[in-house]
Parts: C-alpha cells; sequence; structure tokens
C-alpha cells in the first residue's frame, strides 16, 4: 500500500519516463509547492505530486498511450491538454480507493445528528425518524470525504468537469453504501437525484 503522504518531485517523475507535458497535461497543478529551506534566495520554486496520484495516473490508459507517443510534447492545443487532463482525472478517479470511515452505528448517529446541528441550524432536528435519520447520517459520511474532491482540481470545461462529478458521487455513494448497507436507499437516491453537493 503506498504512503499518501509521500511526494515526487519534478526530477523524480522524469526519472519515471515522464515529459514535462505529461505532467502539465496529465496531473496539473503540483500537490504542494514552495521553496526548501535548504535552497539559497531565489532558487526555483520546489513542485511536489503525492505519489498514489502519480500512481494512479501511471496505471491509466491514457499515461502509457502519451509515453509511447513521447509525451504530450507533440501534441497542440487548448483542447488536446484539457481532453488528457479529463482523461487524465476519470482515470484517478476509477482508480483511487474511496476508504469510508467505519464507525459503530449508534456513534455514527450521534455524529450524524450533531453534524446536521451544525450545517442545519435552527429547526435542524426537524425531520427525524428513520429517513431523516439516514439522510443526515450520509450527509455526515459524504462531508468526511470531502477530501476526495480535490481530485476534480484542474477540470474546467463544464462536460468534463460534470462527468467527473458524476463518477465521483457514483463512487462515494457507492462506497458508502457498501460499507453501511442500510443506508444503501438513501446512497441510491442521492446517486439518482444528483444530490451531491450540499452534504445534507
Amino acid at each position: 500500500m503506498t504512503d499518501r503522504t509521500v511526494f515526487v518531485s519534478l526530477e523524480g517523475l522524469r526519472s519515471r519516463g515522464w515529459t514535462d507535458g505529461m505532467v502539465r497535461d496529465l496531473l496539473g497543478q503540483p500537490d504542494v509547492q514552495g521553496r526548501s529551506p535548504r535552497q539559497a534566495a531565489g532558487a526555483p520554486m520546489v513542485r511536489l505530486y503525492l505519489l498514489a496520484r502519480v500512481e494512479a495516473v501511471e496505471r491509466a490508459r491514457e499515461f502509457r498511450v502519451c509515453a509511447r507517443a513521447g509525451g504530450a510534447a507533440g501534441l497542440t492545443g487548448t483542447r488536446v491538454a484539457a481532453e488528457g487532463r479529463r482523461r487524465a482525472v476519470l482515470a484517478t478517479l476509477r482508480a483511487e480507493p474511496i476508504r469510508v470511515p467505519i464507525l459503530p452505528p449508534a456513534e455514527l448517529e450521534r455524529r450524524a445528528v450533531r453534524y446536521r446541528r451544525e450545517v442545519g441550524g435552527a429547526g435542524a432536528d426537524d425531520g427525524a425518524g428513520p429517513s431523516g435519520t439516514a439522510r443526515w447520517q450520509v450527509g455526515y459520511l459524504r462531508n468526511a470525504l470531502r477530501s476526495y474532491d480535490r481530485l476534480l482540481d484542474g477540470l474546467f470545461a463544464t462536460a468534463g468537469r460534470a462527468e467527473a462529478e458524476r463518477l465521483l458521487r457514483r463512487r462515494v455513494y457507492g462506497a458508502i453504501a457498501q460499507a453501511y448497507p442500510w443506508l444503501a436507499e438513501e446512497c441510491r437516491r442521492r446517486m439518482e437525484g444528483g444530490a451531491g453537493g450540499g452534504g445534507r
């Protein structure tokens, strides 16, 4: 299992067979960027990429196609770069394991009620009952998995972003339903209705 806190530098990516064009088009923005304290003033910025994200893209067909073609350097145009980013994000979304926090049912219910009160304000106890509690629990779990939304970074085109958001929504709610089978109906409702944004 890959440690998600391990990073790869641009030089490390090059040694793995990446070109600068592939990094730009398939990975987009670095996960960490800054100056190393060991560098002299005026030294270039250090760009680091999460190893887990790099490996997920390397498993994608788009990476192999780019690598065989000598990278994205031979391809021109904003549309080609955007399409490459879209495919890389979709490949990452398909490959990334969704880790749902596993809690005892009573603890999940307590956290969900507290979360509902925090986001709902006055009247947050309205709709209590089995279906209301399931909604709150799924909303709490979706919020707990919000970190996966950053996988969408770098997608700006409306069609590509909408497709990636649908895929992420299916994967997240599918993982919640698998971890908590009694929430499957609420997860299905959210997947079909597209209620992925608010987490309520």
